[in-house]
């Protein structure tokens, strides 16, 4: 359908101008010599598009512009101001007007914020749409996706969250398996309990059970009050073992009692404590190898491993990686007070092609990074990291392609090329942390700070920043 655009100026030659002008552009065109005649075609069709005039008999621009916004938020208006007179149409965009043109008109300017006006109302657009396809369709608590391997995990996410049976969610970190185990509670029948969340892997070993079982006051140097322990806390709900893996073979013995017998006795005490908890737990660590090693109980991995859910890596489901782009997007438009509007055809292609060793949390931080530093509306191939464009087959230059013909070279510039591409295969070799690509080039931390920063190769992760 062509775009509809309701033209309003009591002056007769602005409204023929427009549209002669407006037709040749193709776009369907009605007209209003007031603000009163345009409510009323308002009311009665659908448009676009509003460009009024900001002064007009019985009811001026910035009324009619309040009319709209009041009652059609989604309107487009654009006013239409006299030179010099820009101070009020400043103040019409403030009040919702998406731009403003000035008399008298160049074409292509007036043509060109009506191109950007309709283009931003269908980005809106899309925007909403693809928001209430992913609530809908591919939304599961955050966990987000559209592949075949997706919706399998969507299936045993609804089946297993009606019944209060253990679970184990295995898969490479950074694949979401803390998703999916809050999935499982939220959409259950638990939705309204506890869900409580142990490191295994955070929490020294001398304060692990303390952690998980409480103490009574007294039981150790420390312990200068009771203590419940995370066991008591999701008493109803569920209590999430993250990283199980990690857990040390002298606490997996009173975790095995206290899932069999639901029963836990704190440090120091001697009476036990009637707890009623589902157990999801998960690892990225293989546990069959660890239960024949003997590095983890065989009776445990078999109480835990009721049923098993295995995240895919996101090289597994490449398809799904517009949609998280998209959420992640939005998701960073919104924390960072940003606006970039899209992401263009060539960029997604290029995330979309990128092996993403640290999973969908890889992602997000490559989205989050670019949002943080775009000045633009849309993220383009260039403003990705090196390291993303690199992998993708955008080529930095090789010595092997270098020849001194000639005119010579300039050497510094070619060294750097070559240096640059260095640093940017170390740092995908290592998973995108710099301080582990320094070691792998053999340099100090702090050189790698100077060449990142000269290279312009993105920002160091929170942690390095310290170093």
């Amino acid at each position: 359908m062509k775009p509809r655009v309701l033209v309003v100026d009591d002056e007769d030659s602005i409204r023929e101008f427009l549209e002669i002008m407006l037709r040749k552009e193709g776009y369907e065109i009605a007209l209003a010599s007031d603000g009163e005649m345009a409510k009323d075609l308002i009311s009665k069709k659908t448009f676009d598009l509003v460009i009024s005039d900001l002064q007009m008999p019985k009811m001026n621009g910035i009324e009619l512009l309040k009319y709209v916004k009041d009652n059609y938020p989604d309107l487009v208006f654009m006013m239409i101001t006299a030179f010099g007179t820009t101070e009020n149409a400043v103040e019409a965009m403030k009040m919702g007007a998406y731009d403003y043109i000035t008399k008298p008109f160049k074409i292509e300017e007036v043509r060109i914020n009506i191109q950007n006006a309709l283009r931003s109302k269908n980005l809106e657009l899309e925007n909403r749409i693809l928001k209430k396809e992913l609530v809908k369709e591919f939304s599961f608590q955050n966990l987000i996706g559209n592949s075949e391997s997706m919706h399998r995990i969507f299936d045993l996410i609804r089946r297993v969250s009606q019944s209060p049976t253990n679970v184990l969610i295995t898969g490479s970190s950074g694949t979401g398996k803390e998703v999916v185990a809050k999935a499982i509670h939220y959409n259950g029948a638990l939705h309204d309990k506890p869900f409580v969340t142990i490191n295994c892997g955070a929490i020294p070993e001398n304060l692990m059970e303390s952690e998980m079982f409480g103490h009574k006051k007294g039981a150790f140097t420390s312990a200068v009050n009771d203590k419940q322990g995370l066991f008591e806390v999701a008493d109803g709900g569920t209590l999430f073992l993250d990283e199980l893996g990690e857990l040390p073979l002298t606490i997996q013995v009173k975790l095995l009692r206290a899932i069999q017998e639901r029963i836990i006795r704190r440090v120091g005490a001697t009476e036990d404590i009637k707890v009623d908890v589902r157990i999801i737990a998960a690892t990225n660590r293989d546990l069959d190898k660890m239960v024949a090693d003997g590095t983890f109980r065989q009776d445990l991995f078999y109480r835990l491993n009721v049923i098993n859910i295995k995240t895919p890596s996101l090289k597994e489901r490449k398809e799904d990686i517009p949609i998280l782009a998209a959420h992640f997007l939005k998701k960073y438009n919104e924390r960072l007070r940003k606006n970039i509007l899209s992401i263009s055809d060539e960029a997604m292609e290029i995330i979309k092609n990128y092996d993403y060793p640290g999973n969908v949390r890889e992602l997000e931080n490559l989205i989050e990074r670019t949002v943080a530093l775009e000045a633009g509306a849309t993220i383009l191939p260039e403003s990705l990291p090196a390291m993303v464009n690199t992998s993708n087959g955008r080529k930095l230059a090789s010595s092997s392609d270098i020849e001194v013909g000639p005119a010579g070279i300039e050497l510094d510039k070619v060294m750097g090329q070559i240096e640059k591409e260095l640093i940017v295969k170390a740092i995908h070799q290592a998973g995108g942390i710099k301080k582990k690509a320094a070691k792998l080039l053999q340099i100090t931390f702090r050189s790698m700070r100077y060449r990142v920063e000269k290279y312009n190769l993105g920002v160091l992760d929170d942690d390095e920043l310290d170093d």
